[in-house]
């Protein structure tokens, strides 16, 4: 059996440490703010995310773009030629192009190297909850589990990945059209937190309207713990969009409730990178488990 890579984008929003830890290579992604474009790497090279949160804060606007099918086959060459096979888990094709531009380019690296294989999985699923199927594709090979095994399987369990999250700033979900002019002017006067998750679709879909952001966050939890799957003791992922205060909050309160229902999960804080943080802006909070169902 070959052994193989496993290959995400940046729009799985882990820190730098796991994805040393866990042996994953993640290709970056681009965006545009303040003038300027940046490469998303973890490391934050580029551009500090405190910096680009506050550029966001100032009323800069920042754009994002998909992987194109040249930047993916540069990335990937390397790999494939140091004899390795590829399984790459992409961002959800409900949200982005870019899982079709990997598509193209294993059609097109497979002609040149007839040798190897190429499996690509559509996540569906957003910032770290694409990052916890990345982890479960880390546990599968770490199980011994062979290329074509790990990417039918990830198929499977990628609907039992949960997202809630709830956006602070009404404004970016006005810019990105996903709230409409009315809708935001009434929340904002109301002081509205939506709160928010990702379908079978891979889709964003508004599921809650809470009064101030304390009530967003305890819904956070309350949805996470309804139907929580106790079978394993998976992990448990919390990003933010530059509110490390708030995410440490709903740690807390996730603790609690894990310890009052018998949940074994050990939680990691993470940041949401700028290519999802361009569209839910400064002060998202996000929270990633697995349920028996999305």
């Amino acid at each position: 059996m070959s052994d193989y890579v496993i290959i995400s984008d940046s729009t799985c929003d882990l820190t730098d440490e796991l994805v040393k830890d866990w042996n994953i290579e993640i290709q970056p992604m681009t965006f545009r703010v303040n003038g300027n474009e940046y490469k998303n790497y973890f490391d934050e090279r580029e551009l500090p995310l405190k910096e680009f949160y506050d550029f966001m804060r100032q009323g800069q606007i920042a754009t994002t773009a998909q992987l194109n099918v040249i930047d993916v086959e540069d990335f990937f060459k390397p790999y494939l030629e140091k004899g390795l096979d590829i399984l790459c888990i992409a961002f959800s094709s409900g949200l982005s192009g870019s899982y079709n531009a990997i598509r193209l380019a294993k059609d097109e690296l497979l002609e040149q190297y007839p040798n190897r294989k190429i499996c690509v999985v559509d996540s569906l699923c957003a910032s770290a909850g694409e990052g916890l199927l990345v982890y479960q594709a880390v546990c599968n090979k770490n199980n011994n589990m062979s290329l074509e095994e790990n990417a039918n399987h990830l198929d499977k369990f990628k609907f039992k990945i949960r997202h809630w999250f709830t956006v602070d700033d009404i404004d970016t979900l006005k810019r990105g059209g996903r709230l409409s002019n009315a809708s935001a002017f009434v929340a904002k006067a109301l002081k509205i937190k939506p709160v928010l998750n990702v379908d079978d679709e891979g889709h964003l879909k508004a599921i809650y309207k809470k009064i101030g952001r304390k009530m967003a966050i305890r819904q956070l939890v309350d949805s996470t713990i309804i139907d929580y799957d106790k079978t394993q003791d998976y992990i448990t992922l919390i990003s933010h969009g530059d509110c490390l205060e708030d995410a440490e909050y709903l740690k807390q309160l996730l603790e609690d409730a894990y310890k009052k229902n018998d949940i074994n999960s050990k939680i990691y804080i993470s940041k949401i990178g700028p290519v999802i943080g361009a569209h839910s802006g400064p002060g998202t909070l996000a929270l990633f488990t697995v349920g028996s169902k999305r």
